[in-house]
């Protein structure tokens, strides 16, 4: 029985019964032979369907926002932000995916050659809680609109949302068995893997996780595409403007309650400015509220699940155990609910949980370095390459070390680190390989063909 848990009052929502193999074998064989008729559908008509997915989402997002942060304690009003994108990359997709996946000339010695762009089939989402719209649908617009079937197999904490969505195609006239949700657990993710309609894996999520489906997907000569854990380093230079760096420092490691691979996680900070950072950083996060997250007021709910918030103090008393400082926070509160507070660390060194790995939770940890080449070498001192920004009044300096020194998918100068559907997200080292969005993410799950005539 899979069951969705309310995180701030530990109250189950809605239970779900676990599918059969036989139900899933055959959803996935419907899947298959629903693509086979939507693959040479025109894009003309793909898109109008896209577009109505997007108008459903904007005239229900409360009531979409509402499920998510019931669900995994989003603070609504992040959950309304985050319907509002979901349907951005509807629209941007539904306007784009034709330009993408035109066929390509190439001049060669035949009378005709170029590049085609052709469906795969039945591609498989293996999905997190912590976006639970946004991050299914940067995978579903691009798929469908490829001409792809999609099948979904979300986190158990929020299978409300998954449903919510399989809906939401069909009522925006989808064909009925084109995306579809797998109400299974973890452990039959395998066999859906290695189902024969099952052409390619996507997966959002950790570190172990990835390497998990990769090995399967490798084994069945399936691709695979990783989204992984993330400990982006915020490289503050002696130049930067310190008020701005903090403020969106400060918002960028809180974002979804910390819950996020592309949260602001490291603070790298010069020391000759150090001791005037800190100072504004926790200046500005004693003032973020945490709370009800249906009260629009507060900046913080509970975490997703009561173990995931146990495992973050974990983190956080091992890494003070071994000589870290606590500035700020680091309790768990004597409230029901899967609260942690804004927490923030200092003297942060190599050995500890707050530098080496993944802290999921609003958690900083502030290190000191002598000058801009040690900060780079401790931005770049993790197994991590996810996201990384680097904060300086020269947009210059700014611009070459986020080019050319820091080892991400996605560097940003003076602002956090965010995902957009017009440029390629993904990762580096152990946060995985591959590339989501803009016209990189919509060729991931096509064959790249070569035709050539005589």
């Amino acid at each position: 029985m899979l069951q969705s848990i309310n995180p701030a009052h530990e109250e189950i929502i809605q239970q779900y019964a676990e599918m059969s193999d036989a139900e899933v074998s055959k959803i996935l064989d419907q899947a298959n032979s629903t693509y086979n008729e939507w693959k040479l559908t025109p894009f003309e008509h793909r898109s109008l369907l896209m577009k109505n997915a997007s108008k459903i989402l904007r005239a229900k997002k409360d009531e979409l926002a509402s499920l998510m942060t019931l669900e995994m304690g989003k603070p609504i009003a992040q959950s309304k932000a985050e319907v509002e994108k979901c349907a951005w990359v509807c629209d941007y997709y539904a306007d784009n995916a034709e330009k993408f996946l035109t066929n390509e000339i190439v001049k060669t010695e035949f009378s005709k050659s170029y590049i085609s762009y052709q469906p795969l089939g039945v591609i498989l989402a293996v999905m997190p809680w912590n976006f639970p719209f946004w991050q299914v649908f940067r995978f579903a617009a691009p798929t469908l609109m490829a001409g792809n079937a999609g099948v979904l197999k979300h986190a158990s904490n929020v299978m409300g949302c998954a449903l919510a969505i399989e809906n939401i195609f069909i009522d925006a006239g989808f064909p009925e068995n084109l995306f579809r949700t797998l109400l299974i657990s973890s452990k039959k993710v395998e066999a859906v893997i290695r189902n024969k309609n099952v052409q390619a894996v996507t997966l959002t999520g950790s570190t172990p996780a990835g390497k998990s489906v990769a090995s399967i997907a490798g084994s069945e000569l399936k691709k695979s595409l990783l989204e992984l854990g993330g400990s982006d380093p915020y490289v503050i230079l002696e130049d930067a403007d310190l008020e701005s760096a903090a403020e969106i420092c400060v918002n960028a490691r809180l974002i979804n309650g910390g819950q996020s691979c592309i949260a602001a996680k490291r603070f790298i900070i010069l020391e000759e400015i150090y001791k005037m950072f800190e100072e504004l950083f926790l200046q500005k996060m004693k003032l973020k509220k945490m709370g009800d997250p249906f009260d629009e007021s507060n900046h913080l709910g509970p975490q997703a699940r009561t173990d995931l918030r146990n495992e973050l103090h974990d983190q956080v008393k091992i890494s003070i155990e071994k000589g870290a400082k606590l500035l700020l926070g680091g309790g768990i509160p004597s409230v029901k609910g899967a609260y942690y507070p804004p927490t923030v660390l200092t003297d942060v060194s190599p050995g500890m949980p707050a530098y080496d790995d993944e802290i999921f939770g609003p958690v900083a940890s502030l290190m000191k370095v002598k000058n801009e080449a040690e900060a780079i070498k401790v931005a770049n001192a993790t197994s991590f390459g996810l996201g990384a920004a680097v904060f300086t009044k020269d947009n210059d300096r700014g611009e070459r070390i986020a080019e050319k020194e820091l080892i991400a998918g996605a560097c940003f100068v003076n602002d956090s680190v965010r995902s957009d559907p017009r440029l390629p997200f993904g990762g580096v080292k152990e946060s995985g390989y591959g590339r989501e969005l803009s016209l990189f993410g919509i060729r991931e799950f096509v064959n790249i063909k070569t035709v050539c005539r005589k």
